[in-house]
């Protein structure tokens, strides 16, 4: 069950459609359950766009919400609930007797985490007699003792599909991204007219996000399909997650370290966990330091090599084939 559009990108939607074709390929009987449409997917209705996390997430509310969850769940013998605090699909599910998998995925703010703990006295009951899982550490930390234990189960892509054995475009780097602030954009953008002064021929291609205007060597390519993607991510030399707060684990980081690229992003905990070492962080909002890690990689194509490499063979410990297995054992002891 995903609480967000379906037919929207993102994160969470990403992992749960992925999720259910692996464990179909694998012999297990799964559907997809939540709102706006999906070929597939069971849909409970249609989404409004609320504010959440310094971002705007599309949910789907209203009184009828509980019905179709219902309905969508019969047969059902086990229900993977993610972001299960989400309104309302996720509530409803939660009021079902069906045995839970719950999946946390934000790095929760301070009032959401209050939040928690007022919900406690309607909700506990279920979290305590549930398996709960979190994608990060952060994520997990987010978690009341009392709904524990957590198992930290990460997010996962397919990663032998990202990486293509070309040569990259010299200079090229990417952001990968909505134009949300949080996710950084401003900050790259600021730090570019230092990167082009120090390499003319350098070029930023920003996938997601769309402005009509930018600085000189930046192309916008907005939304794009996933081979599309993919294709940019395996033709660049440096990829940038300049990255401010609320990513509780950064899937945009994995891929790009699957592609082979040299990966600069912020400290964020989430994202130092997630790379292991193997990239170059950089102080959250710094754009004149972003600037110098990027003018540095690119004059060292040896080094960019290396960290490509380094972060290539860290992405393996996010591949399905180990991901999958965690959450089938999940569901058999949920339902044990």
């Amino acid at each position: 069950m995903c609480p967000y559009d379906l037919g929207l990108a993102g994160g969470v939607q990403q992992l749960t459609i992925e999720l259910v074709d692996r464990l179909g390929r694998s012999g297990h009987d799964a559907w997809l359950v939540g709102p706006g449409h999906r070929e597939g997917a069971r849909s409970v209705g249609s989404t409004v766009r609320i504010r959440a996390n310094a971002s705007s997430v599309p949910v789907a509310l209203g009184p009828k919400v509980g019905t179709r969850v219902r309905k969508a769940l019969t047969g059902a013998d086990v229900v993977h609930i993610h972001e299960p605090l989400i309104p309302h699909v996720s509530w409803a599910a939660l009021r079902t007797s069906i045995p839970k998998v719950l999946t946390f995925h934000a790095d929760a703010p301070g009032w959401a985490r209050a939040l928690y703990r007022r919900l406690d006295r309607p909700i506990g009951r279920a979290m305590r007699s549930s398996v709960v899982t979190a994608v990060s550490p952060v994520a997990a930390a987010s978690v009341p003792l009392r709904w524990g234990p957590v198992d930290v189960i990460p997010n996962a892509l397919d990663v032998a599909a990202y990486f293509q054995n070309r040569e990259r475009t010299e200079s090229r780097v990417t952001f990968l991204g909505r134009d949300d602030p949080r996710k950084g954009l401003d900050v790259v953008l600021r730090a570019w007219p230092a990167v082009r002064a120090a390499h003319p021929r350098a070029e930023l291609v920003v996938i997601g996000g769309v402005r009509s205007e930018g600085p000189e060597g930046v192309r916008f390519v907005g939304r794009v399909d996933e081979s599309t993607k993919r294709d940019l991510l395996a033709s660049t030399s440096v990829h940038v997650a300049p990255n401010i707060r609320g990513e509780s684990f950064g899937i945009v980081v994995v891929e790009a370290m699957a592609a082979g690229a040299a990966v600069i992003a912020s400290d964020i905990p989430a994202f130092v966990d997630v790379m292991g070492g193997t990239g170059v962080h950089v102080p959250v909002g710094d754009a004149p330091a972003l600037a110098a890690a990027i003018v540095d990689l690119l004059g060292d194509r040896a080094r960019a090599a290396a960290v490509g490499e380094a972060g290539r063979r860290r992405a393996q410990e996010f591949d399905w084939s180990k991901v999958t297995e965690r959450y089938v054992s999940a569901y058999e002891r949920a339902v044990g």
